[in-house]
């Protein structure tokens, strides 16, 4: 059931455009939105959609994947094993600005006269363009040109071009390019006071700068956060070009540095600066060394110059779309729905591209949310689409989650527990949630881990990684699962005291969708820990000595896979969504005011406790992950009852919604439910996108699109194929890459059509039909969907 309304902006500020998103006139209403719209990231470094003069903004920013500053929790009540350290990614120095002055007077946008004005996020180049003609007080007209990346092949580079040229009088012309210390000054902010999603504000200094040198005219400074000791490196470089005489100035201190370029212009002749800014982040590297390293990094990048970056920009995302791009036609409006698509898959490739040693926060590094922090979402929404576009990432953010699995280890010691606990918030590996009935509690976040492994290894093939760093994750999150239950008197493994993926119903016991995920956890672990025993005895015998596993805890997580409790109730033919949540009162949404909405904003936690009403959809997920697990009567019959008590509160709800309502046959919901999942920040349907992107929102429409609409499954390796092609829709195009080998799916009104584009012949299931694809050898079935 959806209560929001989808905040979509005219189509003359952004017109319809297959590849690029285009904003025809600046527009104080949506600047915010705007930022995040028009971010531009690699994983490893982002920077919001801010225009290069700067103001106005309150949320201006630039992010470092995983670079944060610890503070400590203060609890009103304490009590043993509650989060004690906070985490928060920090803002970088920002080097996005450059101050335009003509006659000494500011070119600022909120008040500028404009002749023309253009702005441009174009996906296939992963470049952000402007555009505009300025009539400045004096009545000169004075055109600018700006153009930005953030490097896909340099991880640590963002490169910015700015051109000037007045075109029809002389005129003293200053360009100041700065670097800024946002994080330790003082500027404005939105105010949203009790909304959880909002980033947390740190009172005190944050960065204190350690380096800050200016070689002749190239600034260089290193900063080390107060608490955390994580240190930063940046470095900032530029060329002048032009053909009028100017000069040069330069400054640098801890908080801020600018090189100014001023010259008196002449009409037509343009003044162009390139500016490279260079970012390093560590634990534990001194700042001094990590501003050589800039230092490296900007030579690199200088003497190859923009259009290097800017082609290397263009094959990287050649190879990204390549692989992702999913093409829609068909419906009132195929343009504006295929513009979305690519806008949602691009952010993927932004969060994701250069994310090495990382996890992927909420946000991506589009905004502070959520205090950048790592959930669940990498693994049940992002490594799904990667496993099957990009499986070289995909292994490396399972690769970070094995990373710190010491403190996962610690965390279950702490919590009472065998085995190893991983956070449900983190940036550092360490729990950061403070609310631990809606954080700590989600033990589902072992098990979502287990089977982001298994997904990617049927995907992909990858017995290397279970001898890796898979099998020791399954052991231990396994071990987990069989110290947490307990077997009661029915003779049923029972788990109680969790919260599952609806975070209005807490603290519940035998939470559907945890125990089907867990019995998942402890059979998949067995499974792996035995095939390595076949088929990698030197990787087994290691993995034996490196978690000390006895050959009795194979057999015991497999006694409790088989005893495993799953709520079911006769009456209904449906799964409660835990073992107490049918005897709730169930919350009437119809009569909830829109201007309600999220509950969580306006109703106490206890009240929404008490009810039979759903932030995100827990059983429905549940029926999407493992199917297998649920008869088609059983799907239908929990989709209907569900559905009317979900609320859209989350924006990880609608996708999955959409995937299960295409499979059960409600064909106009499953459209309703993906339109929204694909509008989610493009037109702000949570109300909330000036804080940044919902990263696993986007993951969630590639999964509506692959596997709701186009029907895709694999079970242990074996891919299928059903499809639900709306009716309102002529055709959908996707490419997969399933076990090293490159498909095309096209799905029609009338025909179908396989493609093996690449690899070894692979045998597939289509509509229950088993069917081998070879290279070269197109499958066409004819089929009319009904």
């Amino acid at each position: 059931m959806l209560k929001r309304r989808l905040h979509i902006p005219p189509e003359s500020l952004y017109p319809v455009d297959d590849w690029r998103i285009v904003e025809r006139r600046y527009s104080d209403r949506y600047f915010a939105r705007a930022e995040t719209g028009f971010s531009l990231s690699n994983g490893y470094v982002g920077v919001r959609g801010t225009f290069e003069e700067g103001r106005p903004t309150w949320s201006r920013g630039t992010f470092i994947n995983g670079f944060h500053e610890t503070w400590p929790i203060v609890h009103p009540e304490e009590s043993y094993g509650l989060a004690r350290s906070g985490q928060t990614m920090v803002k970088a120095p920002d080097a996005t600005v450059l101050r335009l002055f003509v006659d000494d007077e500011p070119l600022y946008l909120p008040t500028a006269r404009m002749q023309e004005y253009a702005r441009v996020l174009d996906m296939r180049a992963g470049t952000l363009t402007r555009e505009l003609i300025w009539s400045t007080p004096a009545g000169k007209h004075v055109a600018v040109r700006s153009c930005r990346l953030v490097s896909l092949e340099h991880r640590h580079v963002v490169a910015i071009t700015y051109e000037v040229v007045l075109l029809d009088h002389s005129a003293p012309v200053t360009i100041c390019s700065e670097l800024v210390n946002c994080e330790d000054l003082p500027i404005e902010h939105e105010d949203r006071p009790g909304d959880p999603r909002v980033g947390h504000e740190l009172p005190q200094r944050v960065l204190n700068a350690v380096v800050a040198e200016d070689a002749g005219g190239r600034l260089l400074v290193g900063y080390q956060a107060v608490n955390s000791g994580m240190t930063l490196g940046v470095g900032v470089d530029h060329i002048v070009e032009t053909a009028m005489p100017y000069e040069t100035s330069h400054t640098i201190d801890g908080d801020f540095g600018e090189l100014a370029v001023t010259a008196n212009a002449e009409p037509g002749v343009p003044i162009r600066v390139t500016k490279f800014v260079a970012y390093q982040s560590s634990r534990s590297v001194p700042p001094r060394e990590l501003v050589e390293r800039c230092a490296w990094t900007l030579d690199r990048s200088i003497h190859g110059g923009f259009e290097t970056l800017v082609e290397a920009q263009r094959a990287h995302l050649d190879r990204f779309w390549d692989r992702a791009d999913v093409r829609v036609r068909g419906g009132t409006s195929s343009a504006r729905t295929q513009q979305a698509i690519r806008w949602n898959l691009f952010q993927l490739a932004q969060a994701t591209w250069r994310a090495e040693g990382a996890g992927v926060p909420a946000k991506g590094l589009t905004g502070r949310a959520y205090e950048g922090h790592y959930f669940w979402d990498t693994e049940v929404y992002l490594l799904p689409f990667l496993s099957y576009t990009q499986p070289r990432i995909a292994r490396n953010l399972l690769r970070f989650r094995h990373s710190v699995l010491p403190k996962a280890r610690a965390r279950a010691r702490e919590l009472g527990h065998r085995g190893a606990m991983f956070p449900w918030r983190t940036i550092n590996g360490e729990e950061a949630s403070a609310y631990y009935q809606a954080g700590t509690a989600q033990y589902h976040i072992n098990a979502d881990i287990a089977y982001a492994i298994r997904r990617y290894v049927n995907a992909r093939g990858d017995v290397d990684f279970l001898a890796e760093a898979g099998a020791e994750m399954l052991v231990e999150t396994a071990r987990l699962w069989e110290d947490l239950g307990f077997y009661a008197d029915d003779g049923r493994f029972h788990i109680h005291g969790v919260t599952g993926p609806d975070e209005y119903t807490t603290v519940v016991d035998d939470n559907t969708y945890t125990n089907l995920m867990a019995r998942l956890n402890l059979s998949y672990a067995v499974e792996c820990v035995r095939r390595l025993e076949a088929e990698r005895p030197a990787a087994h015998s290691a993995l034996v000595d490196e978690v000390e596993l006895r050959p009795e805890e194979l057999e015991a997580w497999e006694r409790a896979a088989a005893a495993m409790f799953v709520p079911y109730d006769e009456r209904r033919g449906i799964h409660p969504q835990d073992s107490r949540f049918l005897d709730r009162e169930i919350w009437d949404l119809d009569a909830t005011p829109p201007d309600r909405f999220p509950l969580l904003l306006h109703y106490h936690p206890l009240e929404i406790y008490r009810h039979q009403v759903i932030k995100q959809a827990d059983v429905v997920l549940a029926m999407f992950l493992l199917g297998d697990e649920f008869t088609e009567a059983a799907k239908r019959a929990n989709f209907e009852y569900y559905d009317e008590l979900t609320t859209g509160d989350s924006s990880l709800s609608a996708s999955v919604q959409s995937i299960v309502a295409a499979e059960v046959g409600h064909q106009e919901r499953a459209l309703e439910y993906f339109r929204f999942a694909l509008l989610m920040d493009l037109a702000d349907a949570a109300g909330n996108v000036s804080d940044g992107v919902h990263v696993a929102a986007a993951g969630g429409v590639w999964q509506a699109l692959v596997f709701g609409f186009g029907g895709v499954r694999d079970c242990d390796g074996r891919l299928t194929i059903e499809p639900h092609l709306p009716s309102a829709w002529e055709s959908l195009e996707f490419p997969l890459r399933f076990r090293d080998r490159q498909l095309r799916v096209e799905l029609g009104r009338r025909t179908e059509r396989y493609t093996l584009e690449e690899g070894e012949p692979v045998e597939i299931t289509i509509r229950g039909e088993r069917r081998l694809l070879a290279a070269g050898q197109p499958l066409e079935l004819e089929h009319v969907v009904v």
